[in-house]
C-alpha cells in the first residue's frame, strides 16, 4: 500500500499505547523550558543541539543521556507538564488507552520525593481521563540497582498502591537477569499489583523464561530475540502472552539494523499477541502512529495486518 494510504489507515484505527515510559516523552523543547524554570545548566546550547546528541550505540548509551535529562523534572507541575503534553500526541495519534510506565527510583535517586512524582502525573492522568482516555499507571524497577532498592520503592508506594495498575521492570539489561528481583515481584503479586518485565530486547531467551517462570509477569516488553526459541515461541503463542514491541526504539537502539530485518511480521506469523508501542519517542524519532507507518511501511503489512496489530493492543490490556 502507499504511504499515504497506511498513513490514513493507521489514523483511523483506535489503539492501546502500552508501553511508554513517561520520562522518555521529553522533547528537547520542553526539557529547555524545565531547565531554565527551574534554573538548570545544561551541556547543550538549545534544543536541536541536544536533538543531534541522541545517537546511540545501544541501550546503555541511550539511558545515559535519559537520565541525565530527568534531571530537570523537580516539582509536581513539571512532571503534569510532561504527562499533559505526551496525552496530547495520544490524542491525535487515536490512543485511547495507556498504561504508562514511570521510574520511581530515577527521580527518589536524586532527592525528588515520590510525593513530588506522583502528585503531577495523577493529576495529568485524570485530565487524560476526564478527555476519555483510560489510564493506568505502572511503577517500573530500574533493573541496574540492587532488588533491596526495589523493595524499598515498593514499600513507598504502598501509599499509592490504590491508583497503580501494576509494576515492571526496566533500564540496563544485559547482566541483570529478571530472576534477580524474584523476592520483590512476588511480594508485588500478592499485593495485588499486575506485573510486566523488559526482557529480550538485548537480553536473551532466557530472559524472557525467567520473566514468565520466575517473575510471573502478565506481559512481556519487547520480547524480540524470543523469536531465537522455539520452545518460547511455542509458549507465547499457547499462552497468548502480549509483546509490546516498539519498532523506532529497536531500530535506534541499534537492535535490529533496519526496521526491513524488524521481527514484527514473523511475530504475526506465528500468530503471537504482539502490539506496536512507542518506548520513548522524544528520544527515538516519533510516536505510535509514526511506529505503526513506518514498520508498516518497512514490512510491506497489510491493512488487515495493521488493523490486527491495533486490536491485538486492546487485547493486551492489564486494566480491567
Amino acid at each position: 500500500m502507499s504511504e499515504e494510504s497506511l498513513d490514513r489507515h493507521v489514523r483511523s484505527l483506535a489503539k492501546a499505547e502500552l508501553h511508554l515510559h513517561i520520562e522518555g516523552t521529553l522533547e528537547p523543547e520542553l526539557l529547555f523550558d524545565l531547565a531554565g524554570r527551574n534554573k538548570i545548566s545544561l551541556p547543550h546550547d538549545n534544543p536541536e543541539s541536544l536533538r543531534r546528541a541522541y545517537n546511540f550505540e545501544d541501550l546503555q548509551s541511550f539511558l545515559d543521556l535519559y537520565y541525565t535529562g530527568v534531571d530537570v523534572l523537580r516539582n509536581p507541575r513539571d512532571f503534569e507538564q510532561l504527562a499533559n503534553e505526551y496525552f496530547l500526541h495520544a490524542r491525535a495519534d487515536n490512543v485511547n488507552h495507556v498504561e504508562l510506565f514511570f521510574d520511581p527510583q530515577a527521580h527518589t535517586d536524586r532527592g525528588i520525593a515520590l510525593a513530588t512524582v506522583m502528585e503531577g502525573l495523577e493529576a495529568a492522568c485524570e485530565s487524560a481521563r476526564q478527555s476519555g482516555i483510560r489510564v493506568g499507571m505502572i511503577a517500573c524497577f530500574l533493573r541496574h540497582l540492587p532488588e533491596a532498592s526495589a523493595l524499598r520503592t515498593l514499600e513507598a508506594l504502598e501509599p499509592y498502591r490504590h491508583r497503580l495498575l501494576g509494576v515492571g521492570l526496566d533500564s540496563s539489561e544485559l547482566g541483570h537477569p529478571p530472576a534477580k528481583f524474584k523476592t520483590v515481584f512476588d511480594a508485588a503479586r500478592k499485593q495485588g499489583y499486575k506485573l510486566v518485565a523488559h526482557a529480550g530486547e538485548e537480553g536473551p531467551p532466557e530472559y524472557v523464561w525467567e520473566a514468565l517462570d520466575v517473575l510471573g509477569v502478565d506481559r512481556i516488553d519487547h520480547g524480540n530475540r524470543a523469536l531465537e526459541d522455539k520452545a518460547l515461541i511455542s509458549r507465547l503463542r499457547r499462552d497468548q502472552i502480549a509483546l509490546t514491541v516498539c519498532p523506532l526504539s529497536n531500530l535506534r537502539l541499534c537492535v535490529v539494523d533496519n526496521l526491513n530485518a524488524h521481527p514484527l511480521k514473523t511475530m504475526l506469523d506465528e500468530n503471537l499477541l504482539v502490539t506496536v508501542n512507542s518506548d520513548d519517542p522524544a528520544y527515538f524519532g516519533g510516536y505510535i502512529n509514526d511506529n505503526f507507518v513506518r514498520v508498516g511501511e518497512a514490512l510491506n503489512l497489510t491493512h488487515e495486518e495493521i488493523t490486527r496489530l491495533a486490536e491485538n493492543s486492546f487485547k493486551a490490556t492489564l486494566l480491567d
